[in-house]
């Protein structure tokens, strides 16, 4: 599609690459390191690719993950997923998954990770000792 941001990337931005598929760097990233990962075929809706679209999406994160963790051995962990419909906050409508590089102690308390987009079930470790409490104490 010609409006489309990740129909049009640049070469020159692209870090990895296979047929069905492209990595590049996110333009506002979480963490340093943070890497989207795109289709190259235009598809808005992530359950709408192909098996061997997935695959190759698959592929470019695990050889994107071994880069990163040889480059910054601080790397202990990833966030990985996609933003699936505006509801659930995907901004460009063309499939692309977000690889972001995680190090002990980039937050507090990591607990919940993608749980965080309501704050408030984040925690459910706490969640589930506050429940235990209130059982234990009928």
């Amino acid at each position: 599609m010609i409006d489309c941001l990740f129909c049009n990337i640049e070469e020159q931005k692209i870090i990895a690459s296979n047929d069905l598929a492209v990595a590049v760097p996110d333009g506002f990233p979480v963490t340093e390191g943070h890497t989207l990962i795109i289709p190259r075929r235009h598809e808005p809706d992530f359950l709408q690719m192909t098996s061997e679209e997935l695959i190759a999406v698959w592929e470019l994160a695990v050889e994107l993950a071994a880069r990163l963790r040889k480059d910054d051995p601080r790397i202990t962990g990833f966030n990985m997923g996609a933003n699936q419909g505006e509801s659930a906050g995907q901004t460009v409508q063309h499939v692309h998954w977000h690889l972001i590089p995680r190090r002990d102690g980039d937050r507090e308390d990591p607990t919940g990770g993608v749980r965080w987009i309501f704050p408030e079930k984040a925690n459910y470790r706490k969640n589930m000792c506050d429940v235990k409490r209130v059982t234990w104490n009928v």
